[in-house]
């Protein structure tokens, strides 16, 4: 029996006998699965490759973080050397190199 023959059932059970726990509880497992099942399918991914396709997506987005924290590290170390080069021409003026060249 499909997913949407077994909730339509369940429905029917629950309107003619009376919703009882068990009942219910199969109506929501029920809906809950053919929910998953649809949205899997509308995002491509109820296929047998959906598993090696989330497995790419996940090393794609390390990849990024990767990038990302090299970029900011690469740019923190770029205007520590920045600073540290204007603060050593700051000194260089203070002492009065330029005089002596």
């Amino acid at each position: 029996m499909t997913r949407p023959a077994m909730l339509a059932t369940l429905m029917k059970q629950a309107n003619e006998e009376g919703a009882e726990l068990v009942t219910l509880r199969a109506i929501v497992e029920e809906t809950s699965e053919l929910a998953a099942d649809r949205i899997l399918e509308r995002l491509g991914l109820d296929d047998a490759q959906a598993e090696g396709d989330l497995g790419e997506l996940r090393e794609l987005l390390q990849a990024w973080r990767d990038a990302k924290a090299s970029a900011w590290k690469a740019f923190v170390e770029w205007a520590i050397r920045a600073a540290l080069a204007l603060l050593l021409i700051g000194i260089a003026f203070r002492l009065g190199v330029w005089d002596v060249l």
